[in-house]
């Protein structure tokens, strides 16, 4: 198979390292930087396995990219899908499958609108591997595998669907289900809840005077209150689903998909899952030591709020279902970055 890969950030290096590396297929990359990329990708996992991929073409060339492609999967944040999704559409090929690594920021909105409707369009509902790029272009660490993955497929038959999602599970050496509905992979309680709940935590009494003498481990971290928020948030979130096209238990509750029952035991494990080790919050340190002020521009504020929590806000909205909480923060959270731009 052809597989372009679109975008070169940490998961862009990781799924293009990782599935050129089996030698079965033909990778291609699309990205704005094609300059600083070797056609050689080195990935290596926690346990010291490595990867090392070539790529067949690495180039900002969207009719070289797609070209006979098979598959053309985003490795993107939400924001860029809109602009990539126009960059693309004109060099698709009739049977090429459009999808994305992750659903929650936005792709099956922007692409039902910007895509033809005989393009068959995917998308996972979480992340295949946690990813980080330790050099540009060069090499990455894949820090964590699922045990199955699911996927949302659209304007296809049940049959395509079947076959398509074969093909990924194949792809991804992983397990991999049919999701009911692409509500159930657009809408998550994942990052778009997750990230947030600890920003609120951690920020929400902020003003331009604060600054901190350190700071804080993302999730080892993780504090009762952040538990708390997201609990509460996953509550409102659980209602919302109960009003859309989707099956009872598809999208688990905060508490079953972490195995834990309250506040305290989601901090305890939270701070405790080894691929999250050695990540800080998304802060700025100021010079001549004077302490560290949270960073708004950060992809924790500018990815999770408007291109995650957005949409669960606009489709409650659009279903009248209330969710005070979500709201509350969304709205917190978009103050913030609009007050630092």
């Amino acid at each position: 198979m052809k597989i372009c890969i679109c975008g070169g950030g940490n998961l862009g290096h990781v799924v293009a390292g990782y599935l050129a590396a089996s030698k079965e297929h033909v990778i291609t990359m699309l990205t704005n930087r094609p300059e600083k990329w070797s056609k050689n990708i080195k990935v290596t996992d926690l346990n010291g396995k490595v990867y090392n991929g070539e790529l067949a073409l690495v180039t900002s060339s969207p009719s070289e990219a797609l070209s006979d492609a098979d598959i053309v999967l985003m490795c993107l944040p939400g924001f860029a899908f809109h602009d990539e999704l126009l960059k693309i559409r004109d060099f698709i090929p009739p049977h090429t499958k459009v999808g994305t690594v992750v659903s929650s920021s936005g792709f099956f909105f922007e692409a039902f609108d910007i895509l033809p409707d005989n393009i068959t369009l995917f998308g996972f509902q979480r992340v295949p591997f946690i990813a980080r790029t330790t050099e540009y272009g060069k090499s990455a660490e894949l820090k964590g595998y699922k045990k199955e993955l699911n996927v949302a497929i659209e304007r296809c038959s049940e049959e395509e669907k079947n076959a398509l999602r074969e093909i990924l599970s194949i792809l991804f050496k992983t397990p991999v289900n049919l999701l009911h509905s692409f509500y159930e992979a657009a809408l998550t309680n994942s990052n778009p809840l997750l990230h947030p709940a600890r920003l609120y935590s951690l920020w929400k009494d902020w003003t331009p005077e604060i600054t901190y003498s350190y700071n804080p481990f993302f999730y080892e971290e993780w504090t009762d209150e952040a538990s708390e928020f997201l609990i509460a948030m996953d509550g409102e979130f659980q209602e919302l689903l109960g009003h859309l096209p989707v099956r009872e238990g598809s999208i688990p509750p905060i508490l079953e998909y972490y195995e834990s029952y309250d506040a305290q035991s989601l901090t305890n494990k939270l701070r405790s899952i080894p691929a999250f080790a050695g990540i800080f919050s998304p802060m700025i340190k100021l010079p001549d030591n004077q302490g560290y002020i949270p960073d708004f521009n950060s992809r924790y504020f500018t990815e999770d709020i408007p291109y995650g929590m957005r949409y669960i806000v606009e489709v409650a909205n659009n279903v009248m279902v209330e969710v005070p909480l979500i709201k509350k923060i969304y709205l917190w959270g978009v103050s913030r970055i609009n007050s630092n731009n």
